[in-house]
C-alpha cells in the first residue's frame, strides 16, 4: 500500500457523519420503559455502527434543556406506550422546533387510540373486529353487571378486552365465558381509564412494518408470530425463545400482498410518516387490521429488525435514511 492510499483511507467520512447529533430518546414513565431502554440501545449503535453521532436521554426533566443545548440536534423517539406514542412527546419536539423521526404529534394520538385508529380505519373499508369501547366511569356509575351482559349480547365469547391506550399487550386478555369478563375489564382499567372490548379473531397473526427511507411508503415482508403460549403477551413479546417469528409469513402470496396493502392504506389513512407497524390477524385468507405502532419495538425479539433482515435491509442504514428524512422536512 502507497502512502497515498493510505491518506485516502484515512478521510473517508463516514456514512453518517454528516447528520449532526441525533438524540435517541428512549425510556420515560410508562409500562413499557425497560422494552424502551432496550430498543433506545439498539437504535443507538445502529447508528453509531453508521458513523453516526449518538447522544441517549431518558424522557426526563432535563430532556429541554438538552435540546436546546445542543447544536442543531435531530430526535430518535423510541419511547413506547403513552407519552412517546400519544403525542405528547411528539408535541414538545415540535414545539421547540427539533425535527423527528416519526408520526405528527396529532396523528399519533390518533393511532394510539385503539377504539379511534379502529373505527378510521373500518372507515374505508378494511376489515376490523366489531368494537365497543367503555370508559371505566361510564362502567362502574351505570352497573357493571348490566353492562357486561349487553357486551356478552353484543359482542359474544369469546371476545377481547384490552386497554384503549397502551402496547406490549398489557392489560390485554381473551375471554372465553361470562364468568371471565369482569377480571377481564379490572385488568385492563388498570393500564388506563377506557376498555376496548372486541370480537376475537381466531387466525394466523401477523405483522407488516411500512418505512419511507425517501421514495416513499414501502411494506416490508410479513412477520408471522407463532407464540409458545398460544397468546402473543408481554412474556412472549419479550422472552427470548418463547415465540417463534417466521419471515416472511408462510402465507399464499395474494394473503401476503393484501397484509401488505393494508399496513400501506392504514399508514396513508392514519397520515404516518417514516415508520410504522401494523398488527393483523388473517382469517380464511382475510387480513382483520388489530392496531398501529408509531414507535415499535427493536429489541433482540422485536418485529421490525427481523423484517428488515428479512427484506435484506440493514437496521443502521435504515435508521439513518429515517432521520436523513427528519433532518429534510
Amino acid at each position: 500500500m502507497t502512502a497515498n492510499e493510505t491518506e485516502i483511507e484515512t478521510t473517508v467520512t463516514p456514512s453518517g457523519a454528516d447528520l449532526g447529533t441525533i438524540v435517541v430518546l428512549a425510556g420515560g414513565l410508562s409500562h413499557e420503559r425497560e422494552v424502551s431502554l432496550r430498543s433506545g440501545r439498539r437504535v443507538a449503535q445502529a447508528l453509531r455502527d453508521r458513523g453516526c453521532t449518538v447522544f441517549e436521554s431518558d424522557v426526563n426533566s432535563d430532556l429541554v434543556t438538552l435540546l436546546r443545548d445542543l447544536d442543531d440536534p435531530v430526535v430518535f423517539p423510541v419511547v413506547h406506550g403513552a407519552t412517546g406514542e400519544d403525542g405528547s412527546l411528539r408535541e414538545v419536539l415540535g414545539l421547540l422546533g427539533v425535527p423527528f423521526v416519526g408520526a405528527t404529534g396529532a396523528d399519533s394520538r390518533v393511532a394510539f387510540d385503539k377504539s379511534i385508529a379502529t373505527s378510521v380505519i373500518a372507515g374505508i373499508g378494511l376489515t376490523t373486529p366489531k368494537q365497543v369501547a367503555l370508559p371505566d366511569e361510564v362502567f362502574r356509575e351505570l352497573g357493571a353487571r348490566a353492562l357486561m351482559d349487553a357486551l356478552g349480547e353484543a359482542i359474544g365469547f369469546p371476545m377481547f378486552v384490552k386497554p384503549s391506550r397502551s402496547g406490549s399487550s398489557l392489560g390485554c386478555s381473551k375471554v372465553n365465558g361470562p364468568e371471565e369478563l369482569a377480571s377481564a375489564m379490572v385488568g385492563a382499567y388498570a393500564y388506563g381509564d377506557v376498555a376496548v372490548v372486541e370480537t376475537y379473531i381466531e387466525g394466523i397473526e401477523v405483522a407488516v412494518t411500512v418505512i419511507d427511507r425517501g421514495h416513499g411508503p414501502e411494506a416490508l415482508p410479513a412477520v408471522e408470530i407463532r407464540p409458545d403460549s398460544g397468546d402473543y403477551d408481554y412474556a412472549s413479546r419479550y422472552t427470548a425463545g418463547s415465540t417463534r417469528f417466521i419471515t416472511p409469513a408462510q402465507v399464499p402470496d395474494d394473503v401476503a400482498a393484501a397484509c401488505a396493502d393494508m399496513a400501506l392504506r392504514v399508514h396513508e389513512r392514519l397520515r404516518l410518516r417514516d415508520i410504522s407497524r401494523t398488527d393483523i390477524i388473517i382469517r380464511d385468507g382475510v387480513p382483520h387490521f388489530l392496531e398501529c405502532n408509531v414507535a415499535p419495538g427493536m429489541t433482540e425479539t422485536s418485529l421490525v429488525p427481523l423484517e428488515l433482515e428479512a427484506a435484506g435491509l440493514d437496521l443502521g442504514e435504515v435508521c439513518e435514511a429515517l432521520v436523513r428524512q427528519a433532518r429534510l422536512r
